[in-house]
């Protein structure tokens, strides 16, 4: 016995019980297992309780009507075919049953081989849909925990690079992932789609990864940076990009690291971009790069405070730093209480 004349579940539901029964006569022939219910609501509940191959419904019913209950299957039972039944060889009522997802349509009264043949071609359809279903359910899991297992992987490399990084400037220890926290915080108040997100935290943990070619003694000085001192502070968001740029990220974090110092009236380093030519998820990170700069304690000053920075910000709003990141970072701090995590 091949698959498409196996064991299969059908349902008629007709209000007529004579052409329901032989409907079901015809059927059980073929297919051995078939119900008859007479009404739409009889079908409901018994479609509670049972699954069904295919289901077999006159459009006219009482109470209920077919059309109705046809729409209900397609939307609860999306692996149930369906074939329209009627005494009305009605063109819109054909293209109606059709458009909400009927398998065919067959007038009464009918054939015994009509039956059998739209039958059959409505199982074989049934079939190859629900294995192509499956097959596609099963390949987005694959990719979804691929992914998954990927950014965990990243995850990891970016912790192990960015704690290299700190291990170099111990004032600075915490400071990039504070940056990260701060950031994704934003991003998240201004509605930034999740995945995002993502890259913004792993770009933040990451974003002074340049820092590793300026000498330590720089990094941790004291006093007033000279001329070549700074200029070599103001190359690592190249040297960062330049570190990052070959590995295949499914965020731009290389040019994220290579922005955070730009400004959006051109006057930030290294390319002096303005405008649009900054990308969203460097606008957020240099927000909350310059925040937490200023809230922290440096080798060269004392911490500057919160208020301070947010007066920053706020005082260059639009002119330097993203407008919708501002707002979104001085309503974090001043109106929902958000806090560094000192730990």
């Amino acid at each position: 016995m091949n698959e498409e004349t196996s064991r299969k579940r059908i349902l008629v539901v007709d209000d007529e019980e004579p052409v329901g029964r032989l409907l079901a006569r015809i059927l059980k022939k073929v297919h051995r297992e078939c119900c008859l219910v007479l009404s739409a609501e009889e079908a409901r509940r018994i479609l509670k309780e049972e699954i069904f191959d295919l289901i077999l419904c006159d459009i006219c019913l009482p109470g209920e009507s077919g059309i109705s209950l046809v729409e209900h299957v397609i939307s609860h039972h999306p692996d149930t075919a369906v074939i329209m039944v009627s005494a009305e060889d009605d063109p819109k009522t054909v293209e109606k049953a059709l458009e909400i997802g009927a398998y065919g349509y067959i007038v009464k009264p009918f054939q015994r081989s009509e039956i059998i043949i739209n039958v059959a071609s409505a199982l074989r359809r049934q079939r190859l849909e629900v294995k192509s279903r499956n097959y596609r359910e099963d390949l987005e899991r694959m990719v979804a925990d691929r992914t998954a297992k990927l950014e965990q992987t990243l995850d990891g490399v970016i912790q192990v690079v960015s704690l290299s990084v700190e291990t170099r400037d111990l004032y600075t220890a915490g400071h990039q992932r504070r940056v990260a926290e701060l950031a994704c915080a934003i991003a998240e108040k201004m509605g930034v789609a999740v995945h995002q997100v993502k890259g913004i935290r792993m770009a933040g943990m990451i974003h002074d990864l340049g820092k590793l070619s300026v000498p330590a003694e720089i990094l941790s000085k004291p006093g007033r940076l000279s001329e070549m001192e700074f200029a070599m502070i103001k190359g690592h968001p190249k040297v960062g990009h330049d570190i990052l740029e070959g590995i295949e990220f499914p965020w731009p974090i290389a040019e994220t690291v290579y922005q955070h110092h730009e400004r959006l009236d051109g006057s930030g380093y290294p390319r002096g971009l303005k405008g649009e030519e900054i990308i969203l998820e460097a606008r957020i990170l240099a927000v909350a790069d310059v925040v937490e700069a200023m809230a922290s304690h440096r080798p060269y000053r004392p911490s500057l405070g919160i208020e301070a920075a947010l007066e920053e910000i706020s005082g260059r709003r639009g002119v330097c730093y993203d407008a919708a990141a501002v707002d979104a970072c001085t309503k974090l701090f001043r109106e929902e209480g958000f806090k560094f995590d000192e730990n």
